[in-house]
């Protein structure tokens, strides 16, 4: 079965959602393997792939890149893309332009926009020329810089009259779900409560409707620092390390390859 985005969106209330990232063919595959309903192609790519400090260097090119690759690699989960920065702020049209090369060109079967009532317009373009959408309210990378960095959003009471603003606005416009990042576990509940569509928590809590973490936090990979609302279900940065320094020592006293590796 190929998951959609209606079908995610008739999860609510019914199962909890996991979501993961997936930046090419391999980890998509093994996502897929693992029955996980969406794959996410985050801008997240800059940092966990590409060696930037931030998503915002990540341009078109390198997005639609990866999401083919990913897309590539999955036979049945829904693989949304990640617009990057500037893709789409621009204009109504800019954005509709883009989301259309990823479906057109990364087969990709959705995008994610971050933003709330600012980016009502644009998701109501989108849905309604056929292109489903991720929203993205809470923390949004893409916006550090006016954010004055990482942190957690929603502390205020007026902060979270507007996060339950944007909630309700992205959702009116036409979102299948929508990703809520870093807020208070009590207004992840709330705003999850509040909503019709699914919402993917990442440092969210446990009262949204699921959760995203990002494929290397999980496996333990980037050998990083991670944020609070991470858990490392493998070390494999460890088992990784070890393989590689087993190898380099067999190669230089000569023991690799053995007789068994030879033609």
């Amino acid at each position: 079965m190929k998951w959609t985005a209606a079908k995610i969106r008739t999860l609510k209330g019914e199962r909890k959602i996991a979501v993961l990232t997936a930046y090419d063919a391999l980890t998509a595959s093994l996502v897929d393997g693992a029955d996980i309903p969406m794959v996410l192609v985050g801008d997240s790519l800059g940092m966990t792939v590409l060696g930037y400090e931030t998503t915002l260097p990540v341009g078109m090119d390198e997005m639609l890149h990866h999401t083919a690759a990913v897309s590539r690699g999955v036979e049945h989960a829904l693989v949304v893309a990640d617009m990057p920065f500037m893709s789409y702020q621009p204009s109504v049209a800019l954005g509709l332009e883009n989301a259309g090369r990823f479906i057109k060109e990364a087969d990709a079967d959705a995008v994610k926009i971050e933003g709330g009532t600012m980016r009502a317009e644009l998701i109501e373009a989108l849905v309604t020329n056929g292109i489903p959408v991720l929203g993205h309210i809470g923390l949004m990378p893409q916006s550090i810089k006016e954010m004055g960095g990482y942190k957690v959003q929603g502390k205020t009471s007026e902060q979270a009259r507007q996060l339950m603003d944007d909630a309700m606005a992205v959702e009116q416009a036409g979102a299948f779900a929508m990703v809520l990042e870093c807020v208070p576990a009590e207004l992840g509940e709330t705003l999850s409560k509040a909503l019709t569509i699914p919402t993917i928590g990442i440092g969210a809590g446990a009262g949204c409707d699921g959760q995203v973490l990002v494929f290397t936090d999980l496996l333990g990979i980037s050998g990083k620092p991670v944020p609070k609302f991470v858990k490392k279900y493998a070390d494999l940065n460890s088992v990784i390390t070890e393989a590689l320094s087993s190898y380099r020592n067999e190669v230089e006293a000569g023991s690799f390859p053995a007789t068994e590796q030879e033609y």
